[in-house]
């Protein structure tokens, strides 16, 4: 066990032989941490908090009370392999969020980004891969192997189907069922969800230009709007792509979609 010698931890805390503990980590009481676990600096475990497995967590990440990262994940075919779980900096993951190990099948790792908001009860599966900023909802569930990109936000009590993509900057609205990918940029509601147009309000706030959103409305119309096939939308899109970069962001989508996108 390596603990620097600023951390403070509870006693009550066990911390097995082998964790790495970073500069100025606190550790509340009850909490359990595995031999394979890495903390890094200035994160904080308020209380009865598991982390197990082989796991790397960042720096100054808050983790609330009953959080448990890292563990065996809930696919059958797992067999105890030593698999990883990666969290960047500066997420706050609330009360009795679950984020999973990955499985060999999918990569062997189960990664977040940094500066991501879980809610209560959130459920991360294994080899999910979520990027920065986003914001995932109470009780928010991602089946294994979802991907969520940048600043995408997952409503309350929604569930997204194992193999998904959610796209950067996308919404999906509360007690959603999400069975196809959702598209960068769009909102998305419903069971199974539908698309109900651009996330506008959320690309005001991280400053797109009017130029841009435009690049990006007229991308949903030749979508959702124009009554072009799938494949003629994207020859389309690749035209605003070449001259918008926000655009840019739709045909990286398609490159990665295998479930097909909601319609």
């Amino acid at each position: 066990m390596a603990v620097d010698k600023t951390a403070v931890i509870h006693p009550s805390s066990v911390i097995e032989d082998g964790a790495i503990i970073g500069a100025n980590v606190k550790i509340g009481p009850f909490c359990y941490i595995g031999a394979d676990v890495e903390i890094g600096d200035g994160t904080i475990l308020k209380s009865h908090v598991v982390i197990n497995g082989v796991t790397k967590i960042g720096k100054d990440n808050q983790i609330y009370q009953f959080a448990s990262i890292g563990e065996v994940n809930q696919d059958l075919k797992y067999a105890g392999e030593p698999t990883r779980t990666e969290i960047g900096d500066r997420n706050r993951i609330r009360e009795s969020v679950t984020i999973h190990r990955g499985t060999t099948q999918g990569g062997s790792l189960t990664k977040i980004g940094s500066d991501n908001l879980f809610m209560v009860n959130a459920h991360i599966a294994h080899d999910c891969i979520v990027g920065n900023r986003c914001i995932f909802a109470n009780n928010a569930t991602l089946g294994g192997h979802v991907a969520v990109d940048d600043f995408a936000i997952i409503g309350g009590m929604t569930a997204v189907h194992q193999f998904c993509v959610i796209g950067a900057h996308a919404m999906v609205g509360g007690c959603s069922g999400v069975a196809q990918d959702v598209p960068p940029y769009v909102i998305a509601q419903g069971n199974h969800a539908t698309p109900f147009g651009v996330n506008f309000e959320g690309l005001k706030r991280r400053g797109f230009s009017k130029e841009g959103m435009n690049a990006i409305r007229n991308s949903y119309k030749a979508l959702y709007r124009s009554g072009l096939t799938l494949d003629e939308a994207k020859v389309e899109i690749e035209k605003i792509a070449a001259e918008h970069d926000d655009a840019k962001l739709f045909t990286d989508f398609f490159a990665r979609s295998t479930r097909g996108i909601i319609r």
